[in-house]
């Protein structure tokens, strides 16, 4: 009998993720729940033939008709949809398991919070990062491996994501969304440098971080053009309350078995106008090297000026597509090489089995905590310490200047 997930969010990443169930077995779309009903996206899962993609009211009303709850809504609404979730278990919801995609919350008490409150039901979780399943850094990992056994895991990784900025406006929007690009996507460097670190055969928390560095900027959008065009599209004032939309900085590990320091560094920016997405890692350690880069595609196509009316969406050819025309690179299964196919894998098989996912939602709240520290550096501009008792408690509460909607202080 397949899983039954309920999906609740309808926008880009529920559309994204919908798309990886295609090819992922033993799983099945039963309902789903949005602020506007996802019309649309049922109409995907029923043609696509994954299950009756039902369009429910509420978590509470969907919730005795699944297996799994898949929250993939805005990061501003993820505290009350939890606690709803969790009333439903108590009322007698039988469910397996209960999903959310990154990040697991705007600020480390929010996280926190969620993680308190699925777990007094003693509810599993999965936290979705999708691209420590990417097949290229689980292959590298892979290859490696005896290689690292014998001379060391890597000493320094590099990590980038890039795009032209997202689609939606409460992305934009440093308060309901928790900041700019660096909550946005520096979340996923955080974590993808952290594990790609860590030696074969250890858990991602393995490595213990000591002290974060980072650098926030508003570059692009904070030029009058752009300032324009972002408050008549979206109807977000970056004149008012900004956010960062590049962040770049430095996260030193420690192998509590070795003693060993070892460093992550991180890129991330909404100014990339080149093909589109990129996701970029490389990694050096002694005698090796691995480097991964999404834009580099085994499919190229060129469009001229004269073609170039006949295409009506970039999109189809990669995330966060820039052109209609000259070269493109296309991938023909962004949800594979992204790692959310595989990433819906784990969770499916440990929901049904019983085991731990490969992370949960404790892991989300180490991540949220190294975005926290990100902030508080930029603030500080200094490195923030992560073993000082005193900073440690001073995280648990801090919320960004950017995420309170004061930016211009900052930025």
């Amino acid at each position: 009998m397949a899983l039954r997930y309920g999906i609740v969010g309808g926008g880009f990443i529920s559309a994204f993720q919908v798309k990886s169930l295609r090819q992922v077995r033993g799983v099945e779309v039963a309902g789903l729940v949005s602020r506007k009903p996802p019309e649309a996206l049922a109409a995907y899962v029923r043609e696509n033939g994954l299950g009756e993609g039902k369009i429910y009211s509420s978590i509470k009303e969907m919730a005795p008709h699944v297996d799994v709850i898949a929250i993939f809504a805005p990061n501003f609404l993820r505290a009350a949809m939890v606690e709803e979730l969790v009333d439903t278990v108590k009322a007698g919801a039988k469910l397996k398991g209960v999903i959310c995609e990154k990040p697991l919350g705007r600020n480390l008490a929010e996280a926190r919070k969620l993680v308190e409150l699925v777990e007094s039901v003693k509810l599993p979780h999965a936290y979705f990062e999708n691209q420590l399943h990417m097949k290229s850094i689980q292959a590298h990992r892979a290859q490696l491996a005896p290689i690292m056994n014998a001379m060391g895991a890597p000493v320094l990784a590099r990590s980038s994501e890039e795009h032209a900025g997202p689609h939606n406006p409460w992305f934009w929007d440093p308060v309901r969304q928790g900041g700019g690009v660096m909550s946005d996507m520096g979340c996923h460097c955080l974590a993808v440098g952290w594990y790609a670190l860590t030696p074969p055969g250890k858990s991602p928390l393995f490595l213990q971080p000591q002290s974060v560095m980072a650098d926030l900027s508003l570059l692009k959008w904070g030029q009058p053009r752009w300032k324009k065009e972002l408050l008549e599209r979206h109807g977000v004032d970056y004149g008012k309350t900004p956010a960062e939309d590049f962040a770049t900085g430095m996260v030193t590990y420690k192998n509590p078995e070795t003693g060993a320091i070892v460093k992550s560094q991180f890129t991330v920016s909404w100014m990339y106008d080149k093909q589109g997405l990129r996701l970029a890692l490389d990694g050096i350690g002694p005698g090796y090297a691995f480097e991964m880069n999404t834009l580099r595609s085994p499919l190229e196509i060129f469009i001229g000026d004269v073609a170039a009316e006949g295409t009506a969406d970039s999109e189809l050819a990669l995330e966060k597509s820039q052109s209609t025309r000259g070269l493109l690179a296309v991938h023909s299964n962004e949800a594979d090489l992204y790692g959310y196919n595989d990433e819906n894998e784990d969770a499916a098989i440990a929901f049904t089995t019983g085991r731990k996912p490969m992370l949960d939602w404790n892991y989300g709240v180490e991540i949220v905590r190294l975005t926290m520290a990100a902030y508080l550096s930029a603030e500080r501009k200094a490195t923030v310490d992560l073993t000082d008792p005193a900073t440690a408690r001073e995280l648990e509460t801090y919320v960004p200047l950017i995420q309170q909607g004061r930016g211009i202080e900052l930025l």
